[in-house]
Formats: C-alpha cells, structure tokens, sequence
C-alpha cells in the first residue's frame, strides 16, 4: 500500500496525503504547497508518507 501511496504522491500529491491522513491538516497544507508549486507540494507528501509509515 505504501508504494501506493508514494506513486500517487508523486502524480497526485494531495491525492497521498489524503489516502494516508484523510481530509486532516496535512492534507490542506499539501493542497496549497501543490497549487504554489508542486516541487514543494511533492516533498511534503513525499514526507507525510513517510513519517506515518507503520
């Protein structure tokens, strides 16, 4: 699932964060990082992912 969700991050970031947090903070501050450049909106899914992997 991780894999996943890492993909989806990577085309989609919103689309990351929401399959790991759900519709939280994380997942709004994503959505503006994507819309003011998806670089920034990347790495923080990316990191997300990351620091909620079990």
């Amino acid at each position: 699932m991780t894999i996943l969700r890492i993909l989806a991050a990577i085309f989609l970031p919103p689309l990351g964060v929401f399959l790991t947090v759900g519709l939280g903070g994380a997942f709004w501050i994503n959505l503006l990082l994507t819309f003011l450049g998806f670089f920034p909106g990347i790495i923080h899914a990316i990191w997300v992912i990351a620091k909620h992997d079990n």
